[in-house]
């Protein structure tokens, strides 16, 4: 196989690989941004109330132990 061959076959390669990734990479960002909105909902101070996970803070913003 000569040269010239072998860079259109790299040539195609890559163009596959850019096809494959701009197919992949829409719905793989929509999955983590889902994923971290799920997250970033799950910490917030009315969920933990519902769940009954809400710790005290102290005044510098520290958890402080329920027996303290």
């Amino acid at each position: 196989m000569g040269e010239p061959t072998k860079q259109v076959i790299d040539v195609i390669s890559f163009g596959t690989v850019l096809g494959t990734i701009s197919a992949i990479l829409p719905p793989l960002s929509a999955l983590f941004t889902i994923i971290w909105v799920c997250i970033r909902i799950w910490e917030t101070d009315t969920v933990q109330e519902l769940t009954g996970r809400k710790r005290r803070r102290d005044d510098k913003g520290r958890f402080v132990k329920d027996d303290d």
